[in-house]
């Protein structure tokens, strides 16, 4: 059986940023404040004519040139996001029909943070089936459109952008994706969630009056079970292949807080010098986050051939997924 692999990767961020300087003037916070419990100094901010999709066009883009394959190639098209430019059609249709991919399937994944992971998974199992080729997935969030700017709790957060990858066969079985691993726990759901804007309960005066349409998160209580379940899951994604946390030349977490990373790092003995890190530039940009952060290191030159490295996120849902890649 084939390995899958990722054969390029891409990303694309607005050109508006949103400081920590420029949030003391809208809401009751500080730098000082935000700084030392998120590890965020900026975010970047959609301009009002910016949807997810036009952020998933550039990114996506990047990662064909990077690729050399043209849209036309593409067999399927997954965006992962929870802030798409409309229900229906999903972003993803909306991405085929910009990029001009007429012969890709498309569809999106809505796994919150957890969702480039998840994406990633379908693609690896299409490609070892031999039913695709290539396969394009995108991490793209507008998550600015869905903050509460006077909840301070939540706004300092969150930021938009896209990343994306190509994803294809190995041309060997010395390296590609080794594993992709995905969990839920629905019982945890209403910890990060947005209330209002499904059938459950449909736009109306009163759901726009109570701000039920934007981000509510607990936050304490998510980064508990956050920090715990992840060393687990990163203990467990290794044991299963062989490796050690030593193997890893380089470590791409969800950008969700930097203590979080920080805290996943020390407990397994990661050095942060391998640890992608860009939350403290973008914030928290869902399912974005990781395939942003991927393209930063494989730019920069912090991946080579034969690196082992290792993706990890936790999101809403509850959803939480890995992904070992040889490089």
């Amino acid at each position: 059986m084939p390995l899958a692999r990722i054969k390029a990767t891409g990303s694309y961020v607005p050109r508006k940023r949103l400081t920590n300087l420029d949030l003391e003037k809208i809401v009751d916070t500080s730098d000082e404040w935000i700084t030392a419990r998120t590890g965020i100094k900026e975010r970047r901010i959609a301009a009002p004519a910016e949807a997810c999709s036009d952020l998933a066009l550039k990114a996506a883009r990047r990662a064909l040139k990077a690729g050399g394959v043209k849209a036309l190639d593409l067999d399927l098209i997954m965006v992962a996001t929870v802030t798409p430019d409309t229900f229906v059609p999903s972003a993803a249709c909306v991405l085929q029909s910009k990029l001009g991919a007429s012969k890709a399937a498309a569809f999106d994944v809505n796994a919150a943070c957890s969702g480039f992971i998840y994406a990633l998974s379908v693609a690896d199992s299409f490609i070892k089936s031999g039913r695709c080729g290539n396969v394009l997935v995108v991490g793209a969030e507008v998550l600015s459109r869905v903050t509460n700017w006077q909840d301070r709790s939540t706004c300092v957060l969150f930021g938009d952008g896209a990343g994306a990858a190509l994803v294809g066969q190995a041309p060997d079985e010395t390296g590609g994706i080794i594993s992709v691993n995905i969990y839920a726990d629905g019982n945890m759901g209403d910890l990060l969630m947005i209330p209002a804007g499904g059938s459950r309960m449909p736009a109306s005066q009163d759901t726009l009056k109570n701000n039920l349409h934007y981000l509510q998160m607990s936050g304490n209580e998510t980064f508990k079970i956050a920090v715990k379940t992840l060393e687990s899951l990163v203990r467990n994604t290794l044991e299963a292949s062989g490796l050690t946390p030593s193997d890893i030349s380089l470590f791409v977490p969800h950008q969700a807080n930097l203590r979080i990373i920080r805290a996943t790092a020390e407990r397994l003995g990661i050095p942060m010098d391998r640890v992608a890190v860009n939350i403290d530039r973008l914030g928290n940009t869902s399912a974005a986050s990781i395939p942003m952060a991927l393209d930063e290191a494989v730019r920069s030159g912090r991946v080579k051939s034969g690196d082992y490295v290792l993706l990890e996120a936790f999101g809403g849902g509850l959803t939480w997924a890995s992904a070992l890649l040889r490089w």
